[in-house]
C-alpha cells in the first residue's frame, strides 16, 4: 500500500508548461518522456465505488501497468493498492475485489469506462539530484460503456511528490502552474470527471438546523461510520492498528446512539443497529486481544534478561499466539465478506439518510447535549457508588468494571460534543481502571498456559516472573485509583459549574 500525494489541475488545450527548474527545492528537470496509458473502470453497475470516491482500474503502458486501487484516505492524499496486470481485461483479482466489498455489497464489478491517455511526464530533481516532483501533462480520452457510449477529450496536469520531498516544494510547484494559467482541478480524478454526475450521491440527509443539537449528533455519526469503511480494507490486509480503530468506530457509535437518544429516537431499527455494531466489535475484539497480549509478552521478554527466560515459554506466548492471531484474520475476513456486515453497513447507510431526530434535535446544541454529558458523567459515579456498596471484595472488583464501562461511554460523549477537557477526565478513571482489569485477565491466561507447560513437562519458572509483573503492574494501578478518582471527580464538578457558570 502506497501513498499518493498530489495536486491536480484542469487547464486548456493550448496550455504551455512553466519552466520549473527556478522552482525553489527544484535543481535539473528532465524530460519530457511520453506515455499512452490505457485504463478500464471497473465498478458495480450503479456506480457504488465511484459514489465514495474509490477507482479500481486495469492499466497498461506507462511506468507501473498494472490493477490499482485507490482508496480515499484523507484532503490530497490517497490509499493507492496495486496488483500485477493479469490477462482478463474484464475480471478484477479477488484480492483487489475483496477490498472494496463494504462498498460493493455482494453486487457485481464490471467495467465501467475507458481512459486513453497520452502522458508527457517531466521529473523535476532536487539539489542532491534525486527525484523530487513528477510534472504529468495529460491529454486524455474518456469513453463512458453503455448501450450509446459516450466519448469526452480534455487535458490536465498533475504534480505528484516522490519520496520523502518536502511537501512544499509541491506546492510551490503548484503555485508556478496557476501562475501560467492553470486551475485547480474541479474533479478528485479522471473517472469522476468522465461520469460527469453519473455516478450516484448518497441520499441527503435531512436538513438540520446549523448549530442544532441534531447537527452535531449527526455530523459524528457520520464521521464514525466513514472511519468504520475506512478501516475495512485496511483490516483485510491486517493492517497496524486498523482492528482497533475498526472496534473504536463501533463502539463510538453504539455510544453515540446510546446516549443520545433524545436525539435520535430509539427506534427498533436504531436498536438493531445498536446490537449489530456489538456483534461486529466481539468479531473484532478475538483478534484484538490477541495482539495485545501477544504485543504484552513480547515487550516483557525484550526487557527480562535472557536468564530469567527458560523453556519454550517464548514459543507458547509468542509463535501459538500469533497462529491464533492468523487464524483471527481468516475469520474476521470471513465476517467482512457476510451479508449479515453488508446488512449493517447499510442500515447506517439508511440512518444517515433518515435519522429518527426528536424535537430535541432542532434546539440548540448548548443546552441539550450538555445535560447528555452531565448525565454520561453522572452515571460513572453512580457505577463507582454501586460499587464501593458492595461488602464482598470480588463483588466490588466485578462492578468497577462497570464503572469503566460507563467512563469510557462518558468520554466518548464528551468527545461529540468537543469537551475535551472533560474527554480527558473520563480517560484517566477509564485508563487507571483498564490497567488494573488487563493485568487480571493477563495473570489468568499465564495461568493456563502454565498449566499447559507443566503437563507437557516444561519448565515454568518463568510464567511465574511474568505473574509476578503483571501483578505489580495491577496492583499499582489499583493502589493509584483512589487517588486519580479524588482528581477527576474534583475536575469534573469544576468543568460542569464553570459551564453553568457561564450560562448565566
Amino acid at each position: 500500500m502506497a501513498l499518493e500525494i498530489e495536486d491536480k489541475f484542469d487547464v486548456p488545450v493550448d496550455f504551455q508548461v512553466p519552466e520549473l527548474t527556478g522552482v525553489r527545492g527544484c535543481g535539473e528537470a528532465v524530460g519530457p518522456k511520453t506515455h499512452q496509458l490505457v485504463a478500464i473502470y471497473f465498478d458495480t453497475a450503479d456506480l457504488r465505488l465511484a459514489a465514495r470516491g474509490i477507482t479500481l482500474r486495469r492499466r497498461r503502458g506507462g511506468a507501473d501497468p498494472g490493477w490499482h486501487l485507490k482508496l480515499p484516505k484523507a484532503k490530497g492524499v490517497r490509499q493507492e493498492i496495486t496488483h500485477p496486470l493479469t490477462r482478463s481485461t474484464k475480471i478484477v483479482p479477488p484480492a483487489l475485489a475483496g477490498l472494496v466489498q463494504a462498498y460493493t455489497r455482494g453486487a457485481e464489478l464490471v467495467p465501467v469506462a475507458e481512459l486513453d491517455t497520452r502522458r508527457s511526464v517531466t521529473l523535476l530533481h532536487d539539489i542532491a539530484g534525486n527525484a523530487a516532483v513528477e510534472v504529468a501533462d495529460d491529454r486524455v480520452k474518456g469513453t463512458v460503456f453503455g448501450e450509446e457510449p459516450r466519448i469526452e477529450r480534455w487535458r490536465e496536469v498533475e504534480a505528484e511528490l516522490i519520496g520523502d520531498t518536502d511537501p512544499a516544494v509541491l506546492r510551490r510547484v503548484g503555485k508556478r502552474l496557476r501562475k501560467a494559467g492553470a486551475a485547480p482541478a474541479a474533479s478528485a480524478n479522471k473517472l469522476s470527471r468522465l461520469l460527469n454526475g453519473a455516478a450516484p450521491k448518497a441520499a441527503p440527509s435531512p436538513v438540520a438546523v446549523p448549530g442544532s443539537a441534531g447537527e452535531v449528533v449527526l455530523n459524528y455519526l457520520a464521521a464514525q461510520v466513514a472511519a468504520l469503511l475506512a478501516q475495512d480494507p485496511r483490516v483485510r490486509q491486517e493492517g497496524d492498528d486498523a482492528v482497533h480503530q475498526m472496534r473504536v468506530a463501533c463502539r463510538r457509535l453504539r455510544s453515540a446512539l446510546k446516549a443520545f437518544k433524545k436525539i435520535v429516537a430509539a427506534s427498533p431499527e436504531v436498536a438493531a443497529i445498536q446490537g449489530e455494531l456489538q456483534w461486529l466489535g466481539n468479531e473484532l475484539g478475538t483478534i484484538r486481544d490477541l495482539e495485545v497480549i501477544r504485543a504484552r509478552f513480547a515487550r516483557h521478554f525484550a526487557a527480562l534478561p535472557t536468564e530469567l527466560v527458560v523453556g519454550p515459554i517464548t514459543d507458547r506466548l509468542g509463535d501459538d499466539l500469533l497462529v491464533k492471531e492468523r487464524a483471527g484474520y481468516e475469520q474476521i475476513r470471513q465476517t467482512l465478506s457476510d451479508q449479515r456486515y453488508f446488512d449493517l453497513l447499510d442500515a447506517l447507510d439508511a440512518l444517515l439518510a433518515a435519522p429518527p431526530f426528536t424535537k430535541q434535535a432542532g434546539r440548540p446544541a448548548d443546552a441539550p447535549l450538555a445535560a447528555v454529558a452531565e448525565r454520561q458523567w453522572r452515571r460513572v459515579t453512580d457505577a463507582y457508588d454501586v460499587a464501593q456498596a458492595k461488602p464482598d471484595e470480588d463483588e466490588r472488583e466485578i462492578a468497577m468494571h462497570d464503572v469503566r464501562k460507563a467512563a469510557k461511554r462518558a468520554r466518548y460523549t464528551a468527545e461529540v460534543l468537543g469537551m475535551r477537557e472533560l474527554a480527558k477526565i473520563a480517560e484517566e478513571v477509564q485508563e487507571t481502571l483498564g490497567t488494573y482489569q488487563d493485568g487480571v485477565v493477563t495473570q489468568e491466561l499465564l495461568a493456563r498456559e502454565a498449566g499447559n507447560a507443566r503437563l507437557a513437562g516444561e519448565d515454568t519458572f518463568t510464567y511465574g516472573v511474568l505473574t509476578g509483573l503483571e501483578r505489580a503492574t495491577g496492583e499499582r494501578a489499583h493502589v493509584a485509583f483512589p487517588a486519580v478518582w479524588t482528581r477527576t471527580t474534583a475536575a469534573a464538578r469544576a468543568f460542569f459549574d464553570g459551564r453553568r457558570d457561564r450560562a448565566l
